[in-house]
């Protein structure tokens, strides 16, 4: 008979592993027993089948990951039969893993009639539900979550302590009984009487009114299709697209879904993905987009909402304004959204840790969040403990310890103090769950940001070594630290320059990435005013009286065209940049796609709009050199645009084509650069990342021009191409940096 002590390290909390466990141990007649130690786990075991055994607990139950497991000699004694101890304390070393959407299984037993789970919103097992969400410590035990709250009844404490149930060791395992509640309040905070909250939810919506709902690590605003315009209007976001739920048999009938799209929305992630229409022109009071973003109902409460629902579609946003943190009170949530929702649908589970919902498109990660994040990859970058606090748009945050990068769920647009306080609370988290006590704080290079200032402030005050990085060369080290041609075509980062760059080529490997070529610098009059108005970056590039006109015929008074003139001749408030975003949005205008940005990507989400299904030709192309960089002419594409605009006025097939070859020839552009500087430097790889790549047609010509040449085209599917990206690729590049020291 042989006997050992082994140590499993990895995702092993929250995952049903000791249930795992002690079901193998029982199978295989092994003695012994299991232990929580933090992010490791503890088993003393002896059997016959003792080698049988350690393979098993090595692979794990579905939902773990395995870093490594130990098995050693051991004189302990072991006793007789099989049994899960009280989880101990540890190494952190491991994680929590994220949330989970509800199981089949799970969702069975909520429609089972008589059954102990019938018509139960909160439902789960091992193999599903919230985790991140209410954690407030690890080891991960329901004492240190917001299940604490819920002691279980007779019934849930029976099946948590049998073997033989999927719910054995379910953290959280509750039923009507004794777990979290649902209630339903009309605006005013008071209860709406009803034996059903959720069956007259879905009355209610169904009748076109509009609900807050709490829902796993936030707040949402839900309305029928029919009610979309309102919701609109009430909140001020006319123009923005919404995300959907929609019930499975209904999602194909509306959207063009992939195998890959499939596999993603039915994943445990179940997150939002942005889809093709089948008709462009549907669903328009949804999204004006020839895309929409679709999501399946992810936890018991939605599919029990739709059971009821006579829609076969619901609008779900977050409640809160966009590039701010989720609502999760319930009474901030009453007093912000009591002009925005008719009805609250409320739980009485507490949210430790907000959480947006998580989107894709084409199988890349938009926004990293529920089902993703926490996010932890296994990658050395040394000893020391390295905290990346992001940029400052779509920011997140990252800590490195011991062998592992961990990045937490998208908060948001740190400009906002909301936000910023929802960062460092988020780090404070994210470190207290890790046991992380920092060396080093990496940072956007840029000196104004207010993440650049949380990170001074923590390293003042902690005595910490500060370590800057600039944008673009984040967004690269985040796809690849070997030597590699890299791509990066954003909106805007601070340049080692002073100015804004945006569509950046390097060279080399990380930490020493070259910039060989990029966009040729273009005026934004007015700053970031331009960013709004992209009729100002219009003019900026292409300071013509043809432009002029086409601005005079849109409104623009002789005063404001004499301003925007003087400005862009007298470089009086004007910023220099390389930015693709900012190309993409003056050629939006220049079409008349958009003339004001009234949400994050605006212009250039509708230029590609205008392109769908457009036929794309090659323009020649103006390549120069400036301080010993190759740049590519914006300014002589958005020459070529205008004038194939001016020969075919109101034509709006010609449109569709002419933003189809203004994003292709761009690409082109970007393109043939990168394959230069490759070839010149005899490198086999090119890296691509930043937000632009999210455009299909742009993101496929460049992968096809660069395998044209014989080389690899490589794009993160791991972390967001946007800047979601960032706070690991600050931690690779800082990692980087001090193992040049070592």
């Amino acid at each position: 008979m042989q006997k050992g002590r082994i140590t499993v390290r990895g995702i092993v909390q929250g995952v049903g592993f000791r249930p795992f466990v002690y079901a193998k141990a029982t199978e295989m007649g092994i003695a012994g027993t299991v232990k929580n130690l933090g992010s490791e786990v503890e088993i003393f075991a002896k059997g016959a089948r003792f080698n049988e055994f350690l393979a098993a607990v090595s692979r794990g139950p579905p939902l773990a990951r395995i870093d490594s497991v130990e098995n050693t000699e051991t004189g302990a004694e072991i006793p007789d039969g099989f049994t899960i101890l009280a989880s101990g304390t540890g190494s952190f070393s491991g994680m929590i893993p994220p949330d989970i959407a509800i199981c089949d299984e799970c969702i069975a037993d909520i429609f089972t009639h008589g059954g102990r789970y019938e018509n139960y919103w909160a439902t789960s097992c091992v193999n599903c539900g919230p985790r991140y969400s209410i954690i407030r410590e690890i080891p991960y035990d329901r004492e240190r979550t917001s299940m604490a709250e819920f002691p279980t009844c007779p019934a849930c404490a029976g099946e948590y302590g049998d073997p033989h149930s999927r719910r054995h060791h379910a953290q959280t395992i509750a039923c009507a009984r004794c777990g979290p509640e649902l209630s339903l309040f009309d605006k005013l905070g008071h209860p709406v009487d009803c034996h059903d909250p959720v069956e007259e939810a879905a009355r209610l919506l169904d009748a076109g009114f509009i609900l807050a709902m709490r829902g796993i690590g936030g707040f949402h605003l839900a309305c029928v299709e029919e009610s979309a315009d309102k919701l609109k209007h009430r909140l001020g976001r006319i123009e923005q697209p919404f995300a959907i739920m929609v019930r499975p048999d209904h999602l194909d009938q509306m959207a063009v879904v992939s195998p890959e799209d499939r596999k993603i929305l039915q994943s445990p992630v179940h997150p939002i993905a942005v889809l093709a229409k089948r008709d462009p022109t549907a669903h328009s009071t949804i999204s004006n987009l020839h895309t929409i973003g679709c999501m399946l109902p992810y936890t018991g409460f939605h599919h029990l909402l739709f059971s009821h629902l006579v829609h076969p579609l619901l609008i779900m946003t977050s409640a809160n304004m966009p590039g701010y943190p989720m609502i999760t009170e319930i009474d901030v949530a009453m007093a912000k959204l009591s002009r925005d929702a008719d009805f609250f649908l409320i739980h009485n589970r507490k949210i430790v840790n907000r959480c947006d919902d998580s989107v894709f498109r084409d199988g890349y990660i938009i926004r990293l969040s529920r089902g993703i994040a926490p996010k932890r990859t296994a990658i050395g970058l040394g000893k020391q403990c390295i905290l990346g606090v992001g940029p400052e748009l779509n920011a997140n945050a990252t800590i490195y310890r011991n062998g592992f990068a961990v990045t937490s769920p998208h908060v948001g647009n740190v400009r906002n103090p909301a936000t910023l306080e929802y960062l460092e609370e988020t780090v404070r988290n994210l470190q207290r769950i890790l046991g992380a006590k920092f060396d080093v704080v990496a940072h956007d290079l840029h000196p104004q940001f207010l993440s650049t200032r949380f990170a001074r402030e923590i390293a003042s005050e902690h005595d910490l070594e500060l370590i800057p990085v600039q944008h673009h060369r984040a967004h690269i080290a985040a796809t690849t630290t070997e030597p590699c041609i890299g791509i990066a075509i954003d909106g805007v980062g601070y340049g080692d320059d002073g100015t804004v760059w945006g569509s950046e080529i390097f060279s080399g490997q990380v930490p020493d990435l070259k910039r060989v070529a990029h966009l040729e610098p273009v005026a934004m009059p007015g700053g970031d005013l331009a960013t709004k108005f992209p009729e100002r970056m219009l003019y900026g590039i292409l300071p013509d009286e043809r432009v002029r006109s086409i601005l005079a015929s849109r409104g623009w008074s002789d005063v404001e065209l004499g301003v925007l003139e003087k400005q862009v001749a007298s470089g009086f408030n004007v910023t220099q940049t390389t930015s693709t975003g900012r190309v993409l949005d003056a050629a939006s205008a220049l079409l008349g796609c958009c003339r004001e940005r009234t949400y994050d990507g605006e212009p250039a989400m509708k230029l590609e709009s205008a392109a769908a299904g457009g036929n794309a030709e090659a323009w020649d192309l103006a390549f120069s050199t400036r301080d010993g960089c190759e740049t590519l002419s914006s300014r002589a594409l958005m020459a070529t645009a205008l004038e194939k605009v001016l020969a075919a006025p109101g034509d709006r097939r010609v449109i569709r084509d002419i933003a189809a070859s203004f994003q292709y020839n761009l690409a082109r552009g970007i393109a043939r650069m990168a394959i230069r500087a490759a070839i010149r430097d005899s490198m086999k790889t090119v890296a691509l990342s930043g937000g632009v790549a999210y455009n299909h047609a742009i993101r496929t010509t460049i992968e096809r021009e660069i395998a044209s040449q014989g080389l690899a085209c490589i794009t993160n599917r791991e972390y967001p191409p946007g800047d979601g990206c960032v706070s690991y690729g600050q931690c690779v590049y800082a990692g980087q940096v001090l193992s040049r020291r070592d």
